[in-house]
């Protein structure tokens, strides 16, 4: 597991939420594997939306943010094992992830898109027979699973680069994905060859900071660090680094 170290702040005072962590620095959980999000540059450092953000609110929160990469299957395990405090890594608040662990207000929202190549002529209301892609353990996985899997062929994979892979590769025919992470691919030069297709899947989509259960206090304090830079201009700033348009 890579661990990676940000400074978010100077250390003001003493900030508690459980013994699991120290009183002046919060270990944050993230996938590292998730553009525009959180991913690995080519210094080895971990970066993305969703850093910025919990460095804002280390910032706010007074403490150092230091970052420690998981892989996406094992990210609430990690946490539970208290291997770090909170997991930002843009995690969909469900039902069955709150039987595991609690969540702060939602820091952005999300709807899901299918993409496919340019020209395919893919309809997303008959897909009967075609194979169709997502990262496993995730809300398009569930989607696909609870309401498409009696009628296509679905491909699940450990990160949403490997899914895309598959569909360059011709090895599936659509995938269904969150539409900010495709906005990005596609931005990124992939929309040359492939596209949108369909209507938005909007399935209400929010996406919060997990903690462990007892760490009720943490999760406290990040919620009041959130409306704090939310309403001090900070996030909007973030925001525009990452998308034209307003995610929260």
């Amino acid at each position: 597991m890579n661990i990676r170290t940000i400074i978010a702040a100077a250390v003001l005072g003493v900030f508690v939420a459980g013994s699991a962590h120290a009183a002046d620095k919060l270990r944050i959980g993230t996938e590292g594997a998730y553009p525009p999000f959180n991913q690995i540059d080519a210094t080895g450092a971990v970066i993305g939306f969703d850093i910025d953000i919990a460095a804002a609110l280390c910032n706010e929160m007074q403490v150092e943010c230091e970052f420690i990469t998981q892989d996406w299957d094992g990210i609430i395990p990690g946490l539970l094992a208290k291997k770090y405090d909170a997991v930002v890594a843009s995690m969909s608040i469900t039902e069955e992830r709150k039987k595991a662990v609690a969540f702060t207000d939602p820091y952005y929202s999300n709807k899901l898109r299918y993409v496919a190549p340019k020209g395919s002529d893919i309809d997303v209301k008959d897909l009967k027979g075609k194979s169709v892609g997502a990262q496993r353990a995730t809300i398009s996985a569930s989607y696909l699973e609870d309401n498409l899997g009696d009628d296509v062929s679905i491909k699940l994979y450990d990160t949403q680069e490997n899914a895309y892979l598959d569909l360059e590769s011709g090895r599936t025919d659509v995938v269904l994905a969150d539409m900010l992470v495709t906005y990005e691919w596609l931005q990124k030069g992939a929309g040359e060859k492939f596209e949108f297709v369909g209507e938005e899947v909007n399935i209400d989509d929010s996406i919060g900071i997990a903690v462990r259960k007892e760490d009720d206090e943490l999760r406290e304090r990040l919620n009041k660090a959130l409306a704090a830079i939310v309403a001090d201009g900070t996030y909007e700033k973030i925001n525009a680094k990452y998308f034209p348009f307003s995610i929260y």
